[in-house]
């Protein structure tokens, strides 16, 4: 199964690089491969927010769609995403995200998946993983985009 990992260091809070990766429903504006993505519905369980939502993935004339329970634990940072429904035989993703001693943070970032089909894993098998690859890489452009370069130096301006 393909599977990714990165540990990046960001100039940015764990708070805020948290609500970047929680905030699903703004991904079609910067996440790359996807189009569309539908919030099904949402709940407070505990200490935890649990979201079910369905993203469009799409390059050129493939499009496929998918349905995941992203799990969010605001007090632990971290983002859990379990494969609920589509092309994938399998698909985890974890975020986390911690404080770091001089300010910023460090970004865990997994992803481990496997598609259904052969056929789907020879058309599109390696624009998945080469997107999965600039995930992270998305997101802290995002970061810079929404907090500016400074990161946690801004983040008492903009509240």
């Amino acid at each position: 199964m393909p599977s990714f990992s990165t540990r990046r260091r960001m100039p940015f809070t764990p708070a805020q690089m948290f609500d970047l990766v929680a905030d699903i429903e703004r991904y079609p504006e910067f996440l790359p491969l996807c189009e569309e993505l539908t919030l099904r519905s949402r709940e407070e369980a505990g200490d935890r927010i649990v979201l079910v939502a369905t993203m469009v993935a799409g390059y050129k004339a493939v499009r496929e769609s998918f349905t995941t329970r992203v799990v969010l634990v605001p007090d632990q940072q971290k983002v859990l995403v379990e494969y609920l429904d589509g092309p994938f035989r399998h698909l985890e993703n974890r975020w986390r995200f911690k404080a770091l001693a001089g300010g910023g943070c460090e970004v865990d970032f997994f992803i481990d998946y496997e598609l259904r089909s052969a056929m789907l894993g020879v058309l599109v098998g390696a624009l998945f993983d080469k997107a999965f690859r600039r995930f992270s890489e998305a997101f802290e452009l995002r970061a810079r985009e929404v907090y500016g370069s400074a990161g946690h130096e801004n983040s008492a301006r903009m509240a």
